[in-house]
């Protein structure tokens, strides 16, 4: 094993944090201030020490975290790592109840069921306990029997009917009868694994005598508890012996990156350590290695209005660094050709890659305006943690009718219209149709003209002509014929009226309303018309930006092919394996949530404005006790979550950062008045400047502060 310099190789918290290794430990890691570093420096460090692999459990949040946590221990130590446990919390549960989990009641050899395996079964059971399944949200249904399983819901608070818990038990009762287990159980039954077998669980805290955890403040109750039952073992003392002496167990976590509440991550946690583990010893990790000293103070001036967190503060000696810009464009649109505009003149003045710009969003309906902006601007981007605009369902339904439209013989598409919405081309008459045209080597779309045809649907076609369809094989076909014939002549009536012609949109409109669309929305939300509400919303969103481009003065022929073809851009290659090194890779356009863990060189914040961030959640569960009336005030656990997510947003940029608050962005099909977001008041004015629109960076924070309240006052 090569011989490691730690004091070489550490700053001081970090080379203290590695070499204690006895005890509780806490270690409080800043954005950016090397955690993985320290927590391989540490295991090193323990092999070093002479502590067997078989002894340290290190648990993370992701496989993708905890391969790369072994392979930097691996290239450190030099050492092939067999008993080496690094693992998820879920992966750490399968390994413990494939060796345990016959005393349950369970075989070894289980299932584990994912999301569409647990609908399945819930679906079954409702069945079972004689409830039809039609209407009900087995989502939601499983969301709630994860929140009764875990503890975080009891039956009769709100939100949990007692009317479900017959389909509860029968739920539990059969994942055992199966031999399988939901995620819940890879933690839950571990517990119960422990709780109810002493032994088992002495086994276990014998062998793991030195846990550490990574991203702490995201455990939440569940996962805390096992953690505290491996540690502390069967924790009652003997009299005589006094208590226990401490574990050796190091968390590692930053109270001000805990923004996953939502799933029940609780950042109380590391209260509750210090609480539960006596004698805990406090490391602080403050010096940053990533952004520059502008971004580090602008981060602390916001996150320093929470309350009860721990003290810190970040600070880095990699010197002050560019200003933040601060933007304000008129509209989401506006906002859209700014950052694009700003990722062409860097990539050229600062010889940037593409994969060097970071766009974090707070919200999926953000997506769209930038897409739109970067399809124009010919710039390749992938999309992370949210949905693309264009991949939802609604909208890759519309663009596919637009693409049969322009290409009848574009297969996929047309298979994906032929009976969306319903109109009685059913699964078997497409199955035909296709199998039809796989042995004519045809298109499916040229097999549908034919068959008219041939059916003597339209046209002076001899009876016998139709013999082709009328055996056994396609009988469901010829069934169909009147709605293919309906079928084909709407695609041929819009193909006569959209094509060589500028200005498609309204054409675009027609076809929506001539399909139904809206009516095959409402029937498959038939419980909830605020979802179909929003999903057509969303259509008429893209028929919008069809509009906006087609009065584009710049845009020479705005018609429907030019417009698929920009559409089509958004799946183009990476470009990751040829071109000069300024057009590898994509931009980075993400979720802030997706974007927790990651850096980039330069990174834009879009729609820093309340009701986005903060979001509009946070402030709608804040009502006053006066009444509707009174203008709601933030939830002060939503609302410190939101600036945890501004925090978390701004120590993602290493050197630049631009932070946008538009004056007006549409809602639906209205445009409203937007506010800025309070968070930007607390970034500290001499650390901000305002971008006009021309050259960068003029105007100084207090006059752009300034401007923007006149305009609300």
């Amino acid at each position: 094993m090569p011989k490691l310099n730690y004091e070489e190789e550490l700053n001081g918290p970090q080379l203290r944090a590695v070499t204690t290794m006895e005890g509780p430990v806490l270690i409080i890691a800043g954005a950016g201030s090397g955690k993985t570093r320290v927590i391989t420096f540490r295991i090193a460090r323990m092999l070093e020490k002479g502590i067997g692999q078989h002894a340290i459990l290190a648990l993370t949040f992701t496989n993708k975290a905890a391969r790369e946590m072994e392979s930097r221990v691996k290239e450190l130590t030099g050492k092939k790592l067999r008993d080496l446990t690094v693992s998820t919390f879920h992966a750490f549960g399968v390994k413990l109840l494939r060796e345990e989990i016959e005393v349950l009641g369970y075989r070894k050899n289980f299932s584990i069921y994912d999301e569409t395996d647990r609908n399945r079964l819930i679906r079954e059971c409702l069945r079972e306990c004689r409830l039809s399944p039609e209407g009900v949200d087995l989502y939601k249904l499983g969301q709630l029997f994860s929140a009764i399983k875990i503890g975080r819901l009891r039956w009769g608070d709100s939100g949990a009917d007692p009317v479900w818990k017959p389909v509860y038990d029968e739920y539990r009762q059969s994942l055992m009868i199966y031999n399988a287990l939901d995620f819940d159980d890879l933690l839950c039954l571990p517990i119960k694994l422990f709780e109810e077998h002493p032994a088992i669980l002495a086994a276990y805290h014998e062998r793991y005598r030195y846990i550490m955890v990574d991203e702490f403040q995201d455990t939440s109750l569940i996962q805390y508890r096992l953690l505290l039952l491996l540690a502390w073992g069967n924790r009652p003392a003997d009299a005589e012996k006094g208590p226990p002496a401490s574990p050796n167990i190091c968390v590692v976590g930053d109270d001000d990156q805990s923004i996953y509440s939502w799933r029940g991550a609780n950042y109380q946690n590391l209260t509750r350590f210090e609480e539960d583990f006596p004698g805990v010893i406090e490391i602080k990790l403050e010096q940053n290695y990533r952004s520059t000293s502008t971004i580090l103070e602008a981060a602390n001036g916001v996150i320093s209005n929470n309350n009860g967190r721990k003290d810190k503060r970040l600070w880095s000696g990699n010197g002050g660094g560019k200003p933040i810009e601060l933007c304000a464009p008129e509209t989401e649109q506006e906002e859209a050709d700014f950052i694009a505009g700003q990722i062409k003149k860097l990539r050229y003045e600062d010889k940037l890659r593409y994969d060097d710009f970071g766009v974090l969003l707070r919200t999926n309906s953000q997506f769209q305006a930038i897409e739109e902006a970067f399809l124009a601007e010919n710039i390749p981007y992938r999309v992370s943690g949210g949905q693309s605009f264009f991949e939802r369902e609604e909208i890759r339904d519309i663009i596919s009718y637009l693409r049969v439209v322009g290409n009848p013989n574009d297969d996929v598409n047309l298979l994906r219209i032929i009976n969306t919405p319903r109109r009685g081309i059913g699964k078997a008459s497409v199955a035909a149709l296709s199998e039809l045209a796989k042995k004519n080597h045809s298109s499916l779309w040229d097999t549908l003209l034919r068959f008219r045809h041939q059916a003597g649907i339209r046209g002076t076609a001899r009876p016998e002509q139709g013999r082709l369809f009328q055996d056994e094989e396609n009988h469901a076909a010829h069934s169909a014929s009147g709605d293919i014939d309906e079928f084909v002549t709407l695609i041929e009536a819009y193909r006569e009226s959209i094509l060589g012609k500028k200005g498609f949109s309204h054409l675009a409109r027609a076809l929506v309303d001539s399909v139904d669309y809206w009516s095959h929305l409402v029937a498959e939300h038939s419980k909830n018309e605020k979802v179909a509400r929003w999903k057509f919303g969303n259509i008429e969103y893209l028929i919008k930006s069809i509009e906006l481009w087609e009065r584009d003065e710049d845009n020479l022929d705005p018609s429907l092919y030019p417009w698929l073809n920009r559409v089509s851009l958004i799946n183009r290659a990476d470009g990751e394996d040829g071109g000069d090194q300024f057009t590898l890779g994509k931009v980075n356009l993400m979720t802030i949530h997706a974007a927790k863990g990651l850096e980039f060189p330069v990174v834009f914040i879009a729609g820093a404005e309340q009701g986005i961030i903060p979001h509009k959640r946070s402030l709608e569960d804040g009502q006053t006790e006066a009444g509707a009336q009174d203008a709601p005030e933030p939830n002060g656990a939503a609302l410190e979550e939101e600036r945890r997510l501004f925090y978390v947003a701004i120590t993602r940029a290493r050197d630049k950062l631009y932070i946008s608050s538009c004056q007006k962005r549409r809602d639906r099909q209205e445009l409203r008045d937007s506010f800025p977001s309070p968070f930007l008041d607390e970034i500290p004015k001499q650390l901000v400047q305002q971008y006009d629109g021309e050259d960068t960076a003029v105007t100084s924070a207090e006059d752009f502060f300034s401007m923007m309240k006149e305009r609300f006052r």
